[in-house]
């Protein structure tokens, strides 16, 4: 062989052991890596997207259980309550180590790879208490930049306990931070416009934002108790001492409070925006003393992280009668249009209605028209003349039900179910409460729900759960509240709506044998198309008993994405959290659970091996109770 030749293919050799070496110590890298799962929606965004790859459609059917972990707490309700507790937990992993938080106080820190326990904290929860939801749905991390490496609680844990404190954790002790407010902690109580009546009225259910060295907090209170219910602040507090930074006020009202922030905010880091779901005005279903569209309730309201300033808001719901809080997670997201990126906002409501918002300034992205809609028929009352419904995407869950439309599993109860449609004001979406009884289609838990959407980059694909569930909300004149509820409805809740002239009862509408009066599927998972805003796919989602599957399931709680194409849930009633093709809906696995999880999952991946865990807590009186969190790896 020529010797030139012979150099330059012994240089070309040398070049190519060279690339194959890089090509494997990436390999090595990328297999060696940990990937957090660091808050609650994945990321400070919401989308509740992992780039994690390992887990795909091709080897998710032999995802098997690695560990377990309970709590070991009751999963009674309270002594002399009527709240079961519920297990509604995401945790997150901070290099490989888990924390979440429980509804009876609790923090825990485990081993991610094996579920070992770390530490636990234990809040001392108010006990004697009544409270509205009780849950807790997990804790917020932050790293202070300004303290030197070995400084104590230069990495923490804020927890918002169910009895409204807000707690400064050591992330690897375990304890309160003592620089932090009073010893660790704060009451969220103090400095209310006005404050609760009881213990147990004004609640914090959700983990709190961090952004801007700033802890930002909304709360959960209780539904339809009183006309002047707790005020419903947002606040921010000094990530490092628990300073008050800012109040952003969500109503004006005297006669009226709530319209509370008590799902997951969400928060633009690199603009300082921090994005606001609000929940209804009180009380939900008589508005007489609250007239007007009341602003910025049933609204997503973007403040700025640095001061509170309110920048925008949209309202979904005017006037809300129903119950239609805005309950899930802002998603954010970017619309790709030919020659620009917008920077956008997903929020989906109980009416079924998903907005997609410009996320600077709160225009929506395909047009939103004012419609007429019904007008009370209750003195005092003055319903909204319209409301807002999306040019795109269209509702694809039912929005009314005739009675030529009912469901029965067997003539007796098609009979009952169109007996009962027939005998109830019905006028489609919006109709108003009334003394005889209205259809509310969607019913107070949605449409969507505070299960809340995920973000599929990869595919430009929002995945939205939705139920389909009819309820029947009736006012009660105020003299004749105290004896209907000392007689009693079945299957119906009752409230005073103090300070009103009208008591509720409200219920879902069902057939003798329990089951809904609307046609199923009862629940969908739904893939939508944002630069169209047309459905991708749809598939029912889980099963209400054994012999119903495929027909749906009444399901709370919202999904994540993989960039391995999958779509991982478990929210419906069966005890499975499943697994499906993001881009087509098909079913690809399920994962046997203790009981059903009314919780989102989350996936990390710690020493080159991903996990997908979820927390198995029950749909509280409808199926099994527990405190179990599931994690599931591929086999070794």
């Amino acid at each position: 062989m020529d010797a030139k030749v012979n150099q330059v293919l012994r240089k070309d050799i040398r070049y190519l052991f060279l690339f194959s070496f890089l090509v494997l110590a990436v390999v090595a890298q990328t297999q060696d890596a940990s990937v957090d799962w660091p808050v609650y929606g994945g990321d400070a965004g919401g989308s509740k997207y992992s780039t994690l790859t390992q887990i795909d459609r091709a080897n998710v059917k032999t995802l098997k259980p690695i560990w377990t972990f309970s709590t070991a707490e009751s999963v009674a309700p309270l002594p002399g309550k009527s709240k079961e507790p519920a297990f509604e937990a995401t945790p997150i992993v901070i290099g490989g180590v888990m924390y979440f938080s429980t509804p009876y106080g609790k923090v825990f820190a485990l081993d991610a790879v094996s579920g070992s326990q770390k530490w636990s904290y234990d809040a001392s929860i108010e006990l004697d208490a009544e409270y509205g939801d009780f849950a807790s749905r997990g804790v917020t991390y932050w790293r202070d930049r300004k303290a030197g490496p070995n400084a104590v609680c230069r990495e923490r844990i804020f927890f918002a306990s169910i009895d409204a404190r807000l707690i400064a954790l050591d992330a690897v002790a375990g304890t309160p931070c003592p620089g932090f407010a009073a010893q660790g902690e704060l009451r969220l109580t103090d400095g209310l416009a006005r404050k609760p009546e009881y213990i147990g009225e004004y609640e914090e259910t959700s983990p709190p934002a961090v952004i801007d060295d700033l802890v930002v907090v909304g709360s959960a209170i209780a539904d339809n108790n009183r006309a002047q219910a707790p005020t419903g602040e947002v606040r921010a507090f000094d990530a490092r001492t628990g300073a008050l930074r800012w109040t952003w006020n969500v109503l004006t009202l005297e006669s009226s409070g709530a319209a509370n922030a008590w799902s997951i905010l969400s928060v633009d880091t690199q603009r300082h925006l921090v994005f606001v779901p609000t929940g209804s005005a009180s009380p939900d279903h008589f508005g007489g003393l609250r007239p007007g569209d009341n602003r910025d309730a049933n609204s997503i309201v973007a403040l700025d992280s640095r001061t509170g300033r309110r920048v925008w808001g949209f309202q979904t719901v005017h006037h809300d009668l129903w119950d239609y809080d805005v309950a899930s997670q802002p998603v954010l997201f970017t619309m790709h249009r030919p020659g620009e990126d917008i920077p956008a906002v997903a929020v989906g409501s109980k009416t079924g209605h998903l907005f997609l918002l410009n996320r600077l300034t709160g225009k929506p992205l395909f047009g939103v028209e004012e419609r007429p809609v019904p007008a009370s028929d209750v003195l005092g009352e003055q319903a909204s003349p319209t409301q807002p419904f999306p040019l795109a995407p269209k509702a694809w869950t039912p929005q009314s039900l005739k009675p030529e439309h009912a469901w029965g599993i067997d003539d007796a109860d098609l009979a009952s179910c169109r007996t009962q449609i027939s005998s109830l004001r019905n006028e489609g979406i919006f109709t108003p409460p009334s003394l005889r009884g209205s259809l509310i289609v969607p019913g107070n838990i949605g449409g969507m729900h505070w299960g809340g959407v995920a973000w599929d980059r990869a595919h430009g694909l929002l995945i939205v759960p939705t139920n389909n569930l009819a309820a029947v909300i009736r006012l009660i004149p105020r003299e004749r509240f105290a004896e209907e509820r000392s007689a009693g409805r079945t299957g119906a809740e009752m409230t005073a709506q103090k300070g009103t002239p009208y008591g509720m009862s409200r219920q879902f509408l069902r057939a003798p044998s329990g089951l809904p009066c609307t046609a199923p599927p009862w629940g969908t998972l739904t893939a939508i198309e944002v630069a169209t805003g047309a459905v991708r796919w749809q598939v029912p989602l889980g099963a209400m008993f054994a012999r119903d599957r495929g027909m749906g399931s009444l399901n709370l709680r919202g999904p994540i994405v993989t960039a391995g194409g999958l779509v991982f849930i478990g929210a419906s009633l069966d005890s499975a959290l499943k697994a499906f093709d993001v881009e087509s809906g098909a079913e690809l696995w399920q994962g046997a659970l203790p009981t059903s999880a009314r919780a989102t999952p989350m996936t990390y991946q710690v020493g080159g091996r991903q996990y997908v865990a979820v927390a198995a807590g029950g749909h509280g009186g409808i199926t099994k109770s527990d405190n179990t969190i599931m994690v599931f790896a591929l086999p070794q």
